[in-house]
């Protein structure tokens, strides 16, 4: 099944009454003043309070203005007592460990890591689908802060470091590979033809470039769902660069392959029409 997705605002939903709900949720954010500083349960804890599953997710950074920031974890280890008098305090803020960030850097934030986001950013999240933050400190706003729950689930001291983008093929770099997601940054040649074999649910958000994957074309901002399906990839006369996000724990080499390699050896069209198409409603 494949899905045309705009992408005008934070999240998208699938709009039709009978559809399975992804594992997965793509979102783009676009900050303008910093946002809380926060943290997600790990599935463990999200079922032991009757939640479905827990909230690991990472971040894509389409654009940053100079001096743009991230936070992750924190600078040194706090006892749990430390954790919630620094809350109670406010003095969480000066303890998180803020990095610079620029376009096309990668973020991984496992469940249990205190985090943030600052100004200026704008950025793709694939996350687990799940919408619950326990939050830290606000910046004033008077939203309410989540102290037990936050100190119940947070890994308090620093992030072990992040190993690199892998490439596995001149057109798929895998930036992320975990348990719960991969995400990969793949780059086709203008004029390229590929074939999808999405046999689970596979986001494709177009970042740089356009191309027509089976009767739907995707340029800059513009993404696609697949599931249980598999389609052709045209890619246009300028290229398109994207990001592709499906369930972990391994990358799945044949879920994207040249076509005109594959028609050479075992004859399979780009030309191949998805089976069905569903519209997705955006969601603010």
């Amino acid at each position: 099944m494949l899905l045309m997705i705009r992408l005008e605002s934070w999240w998208f939903q699938r709009t039709h009454e009978h559809a399975l709900i992804p594992a997965l949720l793509l979102k783009l954010l676009f900050t303008s003043e910093p946002l809380s500083i926060q943290v997600h349960p790990d599935d463990e804890f999200a079922r032991s309070i009757g939640l479905p599953n827990g909230k690991t997710e990472a971040w894509y950074i389409l654009a940053a203005a100079p001096g743009a920031r991230v936070a992750l974890g924190l600078k040194g280890r706090l006892a749990p007592q430390a954790l919630r008098t620094a809350i109670r305090d406010g003095s969480i803020a000066d303890l998180t460990q803020w990095r610079p960030v620029a376009k096309g850097d990668i973020i991984f934030v496992p469940a249990g890591t205190i985090h943030a986001i600052g100004a200026g950013i704008v950025l793709a999240e694939i996350q687990q689908r799940s919408d619950t933050t326990f939050r830290l400190f606000d910046y004033g706003r008077q939203r309410e802060l989540h102290e037990e729950r936050a100190v119940a689930v947070s890994d308090a001291g620093p992030v072990q470091s992040q190993s690199g983008p892998r490439r596995f093929t001149a057109a798929r770099t895998a930036l992320i590979t975990s348990r719960h997601f991969v995400i990969e940054r793949i780059d086709l040649p203008a004029n390229s033809n590929w074939a999808l074999n999405a046999d689970r649910e596979t986001w494709i958000l177009a970042i740089e470039g356009r191309a027509q994957i089976g009767s739907t074309s995707i340029s800059v901002g513009e993404a696609v769902f697949i599931e249980d399906d598999r389609t052709g990839i045209e890619v246009g006369a300028d290229g398109m660069c994207g990001l592709m996000a499906y369930p972990g724990p391994d990358p799945v080499a044949a879920l994207l392959e040249d076509a005109g390699e594959l028609n050479k050896s075992v004859g399979i069209s780009a030309g191949h029409s998805p089976k069905s198409g569903e519209t997705v409603e955006v969601q603010a």
